[in-house]
């Protein structure tokens, strides 16, 4: 018997987040896939404050996903294969439903408005995809700019997951009025984290996972950072990275004390990074100290956008 074709499709994949908007551009034969782009741009939608997108950040946000389009026509991709996901700045907006409309007016893109427990469901996946995972629980990661998504879980399951509202930039706007991260108020940052997340601790009591695994902007900025100090260069691209807990505790300690103008002068600190790399680290340290997860630190580079890819290689 025969063995049937498989004729390759493109897809696009477009991540709206708080802070940055991700294209994706994608290759699918039969079960096996080729990146073909993999890019983001500055969107600052949360900018000024999350709960309502103004005019400026809903014309940068416009202008990004017009240009988005015409990467991906380019590649051949057609319009009902690509897929524009939003998180939380564009749920929690009070205009969600014009910036919706307003995007679909001038770009064509129908932007799907996903709930956290589908965006932890589709970050999963995608670090499954790009990351070993093995028989013991991790506890998985990904901080954006709006919201924290955790799952714990090992290759074959899902045992417990949920989203939090306590993004890098609702954090920064709570805790870093004046830019730098105070010890009192990294002492009141703690204090809130404990409190927000009780019910992460309790699963993590139940689930006790083995290491933590990360991905999205700040664990990301950590890996650029320590590739920087150690090889002075950029990090190879690959799927998944780990930093020593030597790194992270020398970035812990040196971001901390150093004012924006300082933090962006450091090699491998992207521009859009150099805010919520503040928050961000914090909270990986809150979840390393209050879980007992100290030790190397994996890092995905492969989140909620490859996590619709891996779901269209089982279509």
């Amino acid at each position: 018997m025969q063995t049937p074709a498989f004729s390759p499709r493109r897809l696009a994949v477009m991540d709206l987040g708080t802070n940055t908007f991700q294209l994706l551009l994608a290759e699918i034969n039969a079960a096996t896939y080729r990146i073909l782009l993999d890019t983001s741009r500055h969107a600052r939608i949360g900018e000024g404050g999350l709960g309502y997108i103004g005019e400026a950040a809903t014309e940068r946000a416009v202008l990004i996903l017009q240009e988005y389009r015409k990467i991906a026509e380019n590649e051949g991709i057609a319009l009902p294969e690509m897929t524009a996901l939003a998180t939380s700045a564009v749920r929690s907006a009070q205009n969600r439903e014009a910036f919706i409309s307003t995007v679909k007016t001038r770009t064509g893109l129908a932007v799907q408005v996903i709930d956290g427990v589908a965006e932890a469901g589709l970050i999963y996946e995608g670090v499954r995809l790009g990351t070993p995972l093995g028989p013991q629980p991790s506890l998985l990661c990904d901080i954006g700019g709006g919201s924290v998504e955790f799952i714990l879980c090992t290759a074959e399951k899902v045992h417990w997951q949920q989203s939090f509202e306590i993004g890098g930039q609702r954090l920064y706007d709570r805790f870093m009025p004046g830019g730098l991260l105070l010890p009192d108020a990294l002492t009141r940052l703690y204090e809130y984290l404990d409190g927000q997340l009780l019910p992460l601790t309790n699963a993590v009591h139940q689930y006790e996972p083995l290491e933590l695994i990360g991905s999205a902007g700040s664990f990301e900025t950590l890996i650029d950072l320590e590739s920087w100090r150690t090889q002075g260069r950029w990090p190879d691209p690959r799927t998944t990275y780990t930093l020593a807990p030597q790194g992270f505790g020398h970035w812990f300690e040196t971001l901390l004390t150093l004012d924006r103008p300082a933090r962006l002068a450091l090699p491998g600190m992207k521009p859009h990074r150099v805010d919520l790399i503040i928050p961000g680290m914090a909270l990986i340290a809150f979840l390393r100290q209050r879980y007992g997860l100290d030790q190397a630190l994996r890092v995905s580079a492969f989140a909620l956008k490859e996590g619709v890819l891996a779901r269209q290689l089982r279509a």
